[in-house]
């Protein structure tokens, strides 16, 4: 079995041409960790993303652009950019990258 408490973030990245792609690097009851992979995905219209924990996520690579309901706030969001997103907050991934990957890292907390 491989040892999950070490490895390489850019390790295995995924095609994701159809659809992002998630892999848990980390998880215990208080925090998820995670890889997202992006290539020109967007959140569904009309639709709205929310987490029961609080989440903070990083754009490693790649670049994508948030948009928050109740305050109709758009962040855009380049390689180095990270944001706390607060439990329960209606938000939506209204764009990521065209031509290249975009990584992600999430960290969900209780």
């Amino acid at each position: 079995m491989a040892d999950r408490r070490s490895g390489n973030i850019y390790a295995k990245i995924p095609a994701a041409k159809k659809k992002e792609m998630f892999r848990t690097l980390a998880q215990n009851k208080n925090l998820r960790i995670e890889r997202i992979v992006s290539f020109g995905q967007a959140t569904p219209e009309n639709t709205w993303l929310k987490e029961p924990r609080d989440e903070w996520v990083i754009v490693l690579k790649g670049a994508a652009e948030l948009r928050f309901q109740r305050t109709r706030r758009r962040v855009s969001l380049k390689e180095g950019d990270y944001i706390l997103i607060p439990a329960n907050t209606s938000h939506r991934v209204e764009r990521t990258h065209q031509r290249k990957k975009t990584i992600w890292l999430a960290v969900h907390s209780a």
